[in-house]
């Protein structure tokens, strides 16, 4: 079942709402959500090519349509027992250029609420399940937790991180250090990772943020300050996927704010597809760039921020 099939036509999402589109599925009774922007089909579960030495949470690979898919059992990521009758679907994706297939126990349907609804987990996570939920979604009596999908791949596939290529030479004639950076990522393994290759090429002076409310909250506080906003904001850089705002919402802000609309906002995100880069084009994103090409993001900034 092709994903587009499953959304009906008239609650498609206007860009800049701070709405998603949730995919409710289960793990052995146990509610979880991913964006429906993130997924690509769902399938009936297949019989699978073990992989040597793979991490035990690799179940395996299968070709469907000469497509390789690499096959995750989320059962074995969450640390439950696979029940003797459960039948199984494939939730499959697109990550860091990787087809992946997560196998799941079954998938409801969607439910369409607002990033406000979404409150970030507990400081304090006492489970490896909480540790890797970036968001938790109240619906009626249910509670669902949206998983980190980024950091489970990343944990099994250490190369599926970031990738640096165009970074390695990067040299700007201007002090990065004076340039001031917000960042907006809700994945605290992702933001670290950021902000620590943002360092490493000479910026310095960042500030960021676990969701983009937060990151409005700072920002805007500048409207009201005289002189040139960018010499106290350089470039805001930020996620899609987020609780509280999504990205686009946050872009539509700062772009349609006289003062802030100077500010260079790009867009980095594992979303980033023909639809989504029209979706930030229509919200004022100077760039768009996919998870993981961190490269190029460090490459865009110090071409704009470093003469």
């Amino acid at each position: 079942m092709d994903a587009k099939e499953m959304r009906n036509s008239e609650i498609l999402l206007e860009t800049g709402t701070n709405e998603l589109e949730l995919l409710e599925f289960d793990i052995c009774g146990n509610l979880y959500g991913i964006n429906i922007a993130k997924v690509r089909e769902i399938m009936r579960k297949a019989e699978l090519v073990p992989i040597p030495h793979a991490a035990p949470e690799i179940e395996g690979v299968f070709m469907p349509r000469d497509r390789l898919i690499t096959v995750i059992d989320l059962h074995k990521v969450m640390k439950k027992e696979i029940p003797e009758d459960e039948r199984g679907l494939f939730i499959i994706c697109e990550f860091n250029g990787m087809d992946i297939g997560f196998h799941v126990s079954k998938v409801h349907g969607i439910q369409r609420i607002s990033w406000t609804d979404i409150e970030k987990p507990p400081q304090i996570a006492q489970t490896y399940e909480q540790s890797i939920a970036t968001g938790i979604a109240k619906i009626g009596e249910k509670i669902i937790l949206i998983l980190d999908f980024e950091r489970i791949v990343s944990d099994l596939n250490k190369n599926a991180t970031l990738d640096y290529t165009g970074a390695e030479d990067l040299h700007a004639d201007g002090d990065l250090s004076e340039k001031h950076l917000v960042v907006a990522e809700d994945s605290q393994f992702l933001n670290k990772l950021i902000v620590n290759s943002l360092n490493e090429v000479g910026f310095t002076n960042i500030r960021s943020f676990p969701d983009g409310k937060e990151a409005w909250d700072y920002i805007s506080k500048f409207i009201d300050e005289e002189g040139d906003v960018t010499e106290k904001i350089s470039a805001v850089i930020t996620d899609i996927e987020m609780p509280q705002m999504d990205g686009h919402h946050l872009t539509k802000l700062i772009k349609t704010d006289e003062k802030l609309s100077k500010i260079p906002v790009f867009l980095f995100s594992s979303l980033i597809n023909e639809q989504m880069y029209k979706k930030g084009l229509t919200v004022g994103a100077d760039a768009q760039f996919s998870k993981p090409q961190i490269g190029q993001l460090m490459e865009k900034l110090v071409e704009m921020l470093g003469n």
